[in-house]
């Protein structure tokens, strides 16, 4: 059973820096794809960025020049780094990877 654990969540004045993290549990890390949700309050869940098995990247074209998704095969862990942050970039952020979604991590930009 794959279990994730986030971290790096925390507040943030506009234009900082966050780095998310999302550790996995379990074999074959390196063969899945993991993908990186939010949720801001009363909003729905929006896909954010997905890294592939073979680190191919995509993002939404609200974060895409501002955040950068990557992975540590090695470590099982994706990364979720952040730039450039917006008050609009609020929101508990999600990682999941094989079905299993983490804990979720919370971001929130304000002076």
């Amino acid at each position: 059973q794959v279990q994730l654990m986030e971290s790096g969540g925390g507040l943030v004045q506009p234009g900082g820096s966050l780095r998310l993290s999302c550790a996995a549990s379990g074999d074959y890390f390196s063969i899945y794809g993991m993908d990186w949700y939010r949720q801001a309050p009363g909003e729905q869940r929006e896909w954010v960025a997905r890294i592939t098995n073979n680190h191919k990247t995509n993002y939404a074209d609200s974060v895409k020049g501002r955040f950068t998704v990557s992975r540590d095969n090695a470590k099982k862990t994706g990364y979720l780094q952040m730039n450039n942050l917006k008050p609009e970039d609020t929101a508990v952020y999600y990682c999941t990877f094989r079905g299993v979604w983490g804990q979720g991590t919370l971001v929130t930009v304000s002076s």
